[in-house]
């Protein structure tokens, strides 16, 4: 009998060279719905990638002397390595870039342009170039991009439109007759009064202003935009357009696509009108999760606020990131994020509650009956209530499973873990221990918690999949029938004669106070070697590609203009640090850059845009020029100038400090 087919998909990100914790709890709880569903005899397949196109990063790698291609290799080779270490079991990466995609993108945008859904016109509107999204005038918030907050730009260019007005009815009648296509039912209400009753607009799905991107094969001047070309990805990967399409028929349509709340118009308006226009079936359900915020903000990179998964994994493991992740927030809402909240979570869930439990377990096997327990058991009066809670506990789990409610599956799988505890303290091994004639019910009561164990280590295999192996090794059981997922269901299956091999604490207790500390200068560590690196990056660019001719000998050679001690001391040079750094309107060079000096804020303009795109510098301190006669420039005025080195070929590379404890306001002498 063939298997019941599962896809499940995360948004593909856009390349970042460093992605934050907040990227990682998107893809570990698709993850860990796609391990739930294997564990449960689905054939799955769980697609996860990367959106490489578009003016920012072809702006960024410009900017660090790198072909798009080039800087895209190296992010998605970190981002790879990241989900190696988070345990993401996914089944297909795809890259926008890839071949294949490309040439099925440029079939899907030749088909809806022949039938009519897209037209040429030309497109003025207000654009946001971190997000790489258009908005128009009421989308706006307070004049800023809805979407991150940063400012807008109003641009103009020949564009060809998708129909978008053409399915909005459609759209509603779809989300009317399927009530759980949207998830969160919160995201379908935003979708409906903000996007769909006002009334839908066409859609510009091409550019001509830069070139990185997938051509449009009948007018090359013009490059298929986001739209379009990172939403096909789900179909792309599967093999639709292409010469062997079996994977696209077997799992399409996708079951879930998951994604992050600030993305849910395009997947869940923009990606159904495509499909309805292709007539091809749309997703089962769309997930809009929450963010993971800290302090009440988005984790954001250019605000300065990331934390790196990697540190954690390496103080923590990544089974107690996983669980913090899963456990602190309830899927779809807003979560916060703090250290002393993951260190509660590991120390008062992991340390006390399943930890202690495999662990006494264990020990308490080993001392009473020398690691063996032996087949001669006695039913106690509290056997039962722990199997009915062990037996009640599956198909709850299942539910909340099923609908994606991860936080209320750990809960009732840790009332388990609390019931067996408590199992423990009624059936008191410590005193049947000292009555000989009590000997089978202290083996029945070891016995019972150890099956309970086992259950327990079955259920949290989707959330931490390293952990279970652990526990089966000390209950000296190998993976198989023991620890399939119907299995959890029969409750006795441990050999009667049960050994057990006591190991290593699984998850140690923690030391709030020095941890915070210790976890602070971990964090401090690896962002002053992120900036290390950068700045290496950036010597290396300033490096000379080719030696400079010397000069003549009949010729004496030019020196710079020298100036006196004195007139160095003039100048002031401070550090500042960037807090914000926006495009200028109209301006080819400019960017607009907020520097803070301790207490003080600074309006300074740099013609730095060739190199560094907007957003790129909050959160670095540079030197700054502090004295400077201020100047007005586009129409304000600029106090300082933030110094840079140029290279031969008119590259620049911002002066930063690499010490991070030293705090803007400082003076460089």
């Amino acid at each position: 009998m063939a298997k019941e087919k599962f896809y499940i998909t995360t948004p593909i990100y856009y390349p970042s060279d460093k992605l934050h914790i907040g990227h990682s709890y998107c893809t570990v709880a698709t993850d860990t719905m796609a391990r739930y569903k294997r564990l449960r005899g689905y054939d799955v397949m769980f697609l996860t990638g990367t959106d490489e196109h578009g003016q920012k990063i072809e702006r960024i790698a410009t900017g660090q002397g790198m072909t798009p291609k080039e800087y895209t290799d190296k992010v998605v080779a970190g981002i790879k390595d990241l989900w190696k270490l988070m345990e993401i079991s996914y089944d297909r990466f795809i890259r926008t870039t890839d071949d294949y995609h490309v040439k099925a993108v440029q079939k899907i945008f030749k088909q809806l342009y022949d039938q009519g859904d897209i037209y040429k016109s030309s497109y003025e509107g207000w654009y946001c170039t971190p997000c790489e999204s258009f908005f128009t005038e009421t989308q706006l918030k307070d004049g800023k991009c809805p979407d991150c907050g940063r400012d807008v730009e109003l641009l103009k260019e020949e564009s060809y439109f998708f129909r978008l007005s053409k399915y909005g009815d459609k759209i509603i009648k779809y989300y009317e007759e399927n009530p759980e296509f949207l998830q969160p039912n919160t995201r379908q209400n935003e979708m409906i009064a903000n996007f769909l009753k006002p009334g839908l607009e066409d859609l510009a799905v091409s550019r001509t202003s830069f070139k990185w991107g997938v051509p449009v094969e009948f007018d090359p001047g013009h490059i298929v935009y986001v739209w379009i070309d990172a939403l096909s990805n789900y179909v792309t990967a599967m093999g639709y357009g292409s010469d062997n399409d079996a994977d696209y028929q077997k799992y399409w349509p996708a079951d879930v696509h998951v994604v992050g709340k600030e993305i849910v118009r395009f997947h869940a308006i923009i990606w159904p009108a495509m499909l309805m226009a292709l007539n091809m079936p749309l997703p089962k359900k769309v997930f809009g999760h929450g963010w993971l915020v800290i302090n009440g903000g988005k984790m954001s990179k250019s605000v300065g606020n990331v934390v790196d998964p990697v540190v954690l994994v390496e103080k923590y493991g990544v089974d107690a990131i996983r669980y913090f992740l899963l456990r602190e927030i309830a899927f779809g809402q807003d979560g916060n994020f703090t250290n002393e909240a993951l260190i509660q979570r590991i120390n008062s869930d992991l340390a006390n509650d399943l930890g202690n439990l495999v662990s006494r377990t264990c020990g308490m096997i080993e001392k009473y009956f020398g690691g063996k327990l032996p087949a001669d058991r006695a039913e106690t009066e509290f056997d039962a209530d722990l199997k009915a809670v062990a037996a009640a506990t599956i198909p709850v789990v299942e539910a909340k499973m099923d609908n994606m409610l991860f936080s209320d599956a750990l809960i009732e799988i840790w009332n388990l873990i609390r019931r067996t505890n408590k199992y423990i303290d009624e059936t008191q091994p410590w005193v049947l221990c000292k009555d000989e004639a009590k000997k089978a019910e202290l083996a029945n009561a070891l016995y019972n918690v150890a099956e309970s164990i086992r259950i327990i280590s079955i259920l949290i295999q989707p959330f931490m999949p390293l952990t279970p192996a652990k526990i089966w090794a000390q209950l000296n059981i190998a993976a198989g029938e023991l620890t399939e997922w119907e299995s959890t269901k029969t409750w006795g299956l441990l050999p009667a004669e049960l050994a057990v091999q006591k190991g290593e604490t699984l998850f140690p207790r923690i030391d709030m106070k020095k941890e915070l500390e210790a976890l602070e200068a971990a964090i401090k560590a690896s962002q002053a070697t992120s900036i290390a690196n950068q700045k290496k990056e950036e010597e290396k660019k300033e490096e000379p590609k080719k030696e400079e001719a010397k000069a003549p000998a009949h010729e004496e050679p030019e020196y710079p203009a020298e100036i006196t001690i004195d007139d160095f001391c003039k100048v002031q040079l401070k550090v500042g640090e960037v807090i914000e750094s926006n495009e200028v309107p109209k301006s080819k060079k400019l960017l607009r850059n907020v520097v803070k000096f301790g207490d003080e804020e600074r309006v300074i303009f740099s013609g730095i845009k060739s190199t560094y795109a907007p957003g790129e510098l909050v959160g670095k301190r540079v030197v700054v020029a502090y004295n400077l006669k201020p100047r007005k420039m586009m129409g304000e005025m600029s106090y300082g100038m933030i110094l840079c080195a140029e290279d031969s070929d008119g590259k620049l590379s911002i002066l930063t400090t690499l010490d991070e404890n030293f705090e803007s306001g400082s003076a460089i002498s």
